[in-house]
């Protein structure tokens, strides 16, 4: 596959089961969580997409000055397939693209560069796997670009992953961080938290 490889970081959730907005939580080196797994995500890909609730979040000037592109989603409460499909629709011309999640900072950059390599090796759909367990970030070739633009609701695209998964290639990685979705303030490694 020639063609840019676009990160897409959703960053629009409301971090309710955290109690308030995780995305500024400060890990142990001090980066805001968010932040941490843009810039994992930025090493992977051509050039990043970061998907916002609301244009004044206290990140975006640091997502800005880091070169990442906001887009915002002003629907992002109904669901991440809002947040999805605006993140695709602003980076409409790639050849593909790896979606990764705010909210899960601890995902090794060789896996986020796994993934995006087996987009540009020709696979549809990739994932990496950790003990054999698919985990994040997710990549979708272009060939899904109308599918995605037009998500809505809370399921993100695992429709598309369930109905086509003999399409998708499994990257195993040694990487527990593929996992680690931190959706409460318990769900941080202890050596993480800031």
């Amino acid at each position: 596959m020639s063609g840019e490889i676009v990160g897409i970081l959703l960053a629009a959730g409301a971090g309710r089961r955290f109690g308030g907005d995780k995305l500024l939580h400060v890990l142990a080196d001090g980066t805001p969580m968010a932040l941490a797994a843009a810039r994992s995500l930025g090493s992977a890909c051509d050039r990043v997409v970061v998907v916002l609730r609301a244009a004044g979040h206290p990140l975006a000037r640091d997502f800005e000055e880091a070169g990442y592109a906001l887009v915002v989603c002003p629907a992002a409460d109904g669901g991440m397939g809002y947040s999805l499909a605006a993140g695709v629709r602003a980076a409409h011309d790639a050849a593909g693209w790896v979606v990764a999640l705010a909210d899960m900072p601890f995902i090794q950059p060789d896996s986020l560069r796994t993934v995006a390599a087996a987009l540009r090796a020709g696979a549809s759909l990739a994932a990496p796997t950790f003990q054999g367990r698919r985990g994040h970030p997710v990549g979708f070739a272009r060939q899904w670009r109308d599918a995605l633009c037009a998500l809505v609701g809370d399921q993100g695209a695992r429709q598309i992953l369930t109905t086509h998964r003999e399409q998708v290639v499994l990257c195993p990685v040694d990487d527990e961080g593929v996992l680690m979705d931190i959706d409460r303030p318990q769900d941080m490694p202890c050596g993480a938290r800031g």
